[in-house]
């Protein structure tokens, strides 16, 4: 009795169990409840708007032939008011039009592949910086560790000079990796686009170590014959940033030539800035740069618009030299003594932290939904006016981008970003698979990354692209694009024959 009793107590307890309601906080994913607000927010003017427009519509509906009449009248009377006002509207319509800033559009760019006996694996590479003779038995360990943590993978490419035993560093090899790279993106960026090389009003080109007389952007004045009244510039010494610089200048440039192409080439040279001295700091580059370049084409020209795969949105540019650390972090210079390399501070990463969060305080409120610059901001009262004890909220960049093109610095820069700005695997899985491919091909890393993605399938029209990358100064400089177009890879992508390979497990 007592048995049964219990058993259906417990029975009771059960059923009474199952039919109670579900806990909300465990089973509704707060994402949701998160993009439910920001949709509210975007759109929060419409939502008024509509309501106003129906109640216009409803009283414009219910007006008698007596009632238009009459305002056809007060019109009639008041004509002079009404010509004043329409004056008005069409002056100032023509000066917004007039003054507003020209749309720059992306119509292609093309990212170099080195041939494939340029490729040097980990083995190779060590056995080769161990014949050299030039670096001790504590170097070559250091280069080994780096290597095995850097991200990289076994396909990246050294220029020609550095197969050699021993290398073989020279003007005439730098000149030779530079025309390989510049020239070999170029080709297939004018025949891809079908764009004559005389139609080109506006050249800009950077690469940071390697600047010869004549400069790299005479040099594709003379290659192409390109015409006497090109508007060329050569930027140098400005780092792994100054892609995002040379897009910059472009696009001022285009604001003041009408109806023209720019072209913008980027690119690092190898050849003549490896190091072969024992300074730990200076030897990271050598395990880090590869050969790399990249070639993009940009209009003004509004009928250029159809074909075009991006729109320039934003350029956002933050400059830390003022701050002599930051200005010495990323530092050519000599050895004690006396070899040349670059040498990279401890507190790099600290002081891309700064400059990155100097970039996105002006980044943010151009690119942020308002649901997302209210939510910063009463946090930001809250701390400041009343000292509640809350975390800064970071602001969901998610909500603003869709696809992520982070510079391919180097695992730990990837690392630090997929964490502070609270991203997804996926998000960075572009600059993960293009450091693992490629190496540090520096300012051209980026578009590498955004030709990954549009191999992938993963372009699609309407969304935005955020391309951000530090360089030495100190720099952090962003861009962002949106896609015209369902965008896929043009012919000769650099990722053609091997996309279907990655993403890769990377080793911890």
């Amino acid at each position: 009795m007592n048995s049964d009793a219990s058993s259906t107590s417990a029975g009771g307890v059960q059923i009474h169990a199952s039919r109670r309601l579900p806990d909300f906080l465990q089973s509704v994913n707060l994402k949701y409840v998160k993009l439910g607000y920001h949709y509210l927010m975007t759109h929060f003017l419409t939502l008024l708007l509509v309501p106003s427009m129906a109640v216009i519509i409803v009283q414009a509906s219910q007006m008698n032939p007596e009632e238009i009449n009459q305002l056809w009248l007060h019109l009639k009377y008041n004509l002079v008011s009404v010509i004043i006002c329409s004056a008005f509207l069409v002056f100032g319509s023509t000066v917004y039009i007039m003054t507003r800033p020209k749309s720059v559009y992306l119509v292609d760019y093309s990212c170099y592949k080195p041939p494939e006996h340029l490729q040097v694996k980990f083995d190779r590479f060590m056995e080769h910086s161990t014949l050299t003779g030039d670096f001790d038995q504590s170097s070559l360990e250091f280069q080994r560790k780096i290597l095995e943590r850097s991200g990289l993978g076994e396909e990246t490419y050294v220029p020609e000079a550095m197969h050699y035993l021993p290398p073989r560093p020279s003007m005439a090899a730098a000149r030779e990796e530079a025309e390989q790279v510049m020239f070999g993106a170029l080709d297939n960026l004018f025949a891809n686009t079908n764009v004559k090389p005389k139609d080109i009003g506006i050249l800009v080109v950077n690469c940071s170590l390697f600047n010869p007389t004549p400069s790299l952007s005479a040099m594709i004045v003379n290659k192409y014959k390109l015409r006497g009244n090109i508007k060329s510039f050569n930027l140098g010494g400005m780092g792994c940033s100054a892609g995002v610089i040379a897009v910059d200048l472009a696009k001022d440039m285009l604001q003041v030539h009408r109806n023209t192409y720019a072209v913008v080439v980027s690119t690092e040279n190898i050849t003549q800035n490896w190091y072969f001295g024992n300074k730990k700091s200076m030897l990271i580059p050598n395990c880090l740069f590869r050969v790399g370049g990249a070639a993009v084409l940009l209009s003004n020209k509004s009928s250029d618009r159809r074909r075009a795969k991006y729109k320039l949105v934003h350029v956002v540019r933050t400059h830390r030299g003022a701050d002599d650390k930051a200005f010495k972090c990323v530092y050519q210079e000599q050895d004690d003594v006396g070899k040349t390399g670059v040498s990279l501070s401890k507190e790099l990463m600290a002081i891309a932290g700064g400059a990155l969060k100097t970039n996105i305080t002006t980044l943010g409120p151009l690119v942020l939904p308002i649901s997302e610059q209210l939510l910063f901001f009463a946090t930001l009262v809250a701390k400041k006016f009343f000292n509640a004890k809350v975390k800064p909220y970071i602001p969901d960049f998610k909500l603003a981008f869709d696809h992520f093109c982070i510079h391919a610095g180097g695992r730990a820069v990837i690392d630090e970003l997929e964490k502070n700005l609270q991203l997804l695997p996926i998000h960075v899985e572009a600059s993960r698979m293009t450091l693992h491919r490629f190496g540090n091909t520096s300012s051209s890393s980026i578009w590498y990354e955004l030709a990954y993605t549009e191999a992938k399938g993963r372009m699609r029209r309407g969304n935005r692209v955020w391309q951000i990358a530090f360089g030495s100064g100190f720099k952090c400089n962003s861009a962002v694009w949106q896609a015209l177009q369902n965008v896929t890879p043009s012919p000769n992508s650099p990722w053609e024959d091997c996309i279907h390979k990655y993403p890769v497990q990377l080793m911890l």
